[in-house]
């Protein structure tokens, strides 16, 4: 683990909203990424009967459907110890191979910095 309060002030913005729409939402995740012009794009885990998605794959497709290119960098809070592969691979695919997902656990300020 590490200490996530000397992050950049942008990524700390990204782990604020991703903690809001989850505690917002009451979802099991919430998760933010930013896209390669600055833009924010907020969602929480969707579990229905017949479609489930991460809060990082819901929010990656928000962003796409936003028109963004790439990603900056991308944060999900989670119970997770570690960022699910689909994660990774989604904010890969947009992203690309070096961007950054930051997992940051429940009620901690510590977390882990991945990247895809």
């Amino acid at each position: 683990m590490s200490d996530l309060t000397d992050l950049d002030p942008e990524d700390k913005k990204i782990i604020t909203l991703a903690r809001s729409i989850r505690a917002r939402n009451g979802v099991a995740e919430g998760a933010a990424v930013r896209d390669e012009t600055g833009r924010t794009y907020v969602a929480g885990s969707v579990e229905l009967p017949s479609l489930r998605l991460s809060a990082v794959q819901a929010a990656v497709a928000m962003a796409v459907a936003g028109g963004a290119k790439g990603l900056e960098a991308a944060a999900v809070v989670a119970e997770g110890a570690e960022p699910a592969e689909a994660d990774l691979a989604v904010v890969r695919d947009l992203g690309g191979a070096g961007t950054p997902l930051l997992l940051v656990l429940l009620g901690a300020m510590t977390g882990k910095k991945k990247t895809g």
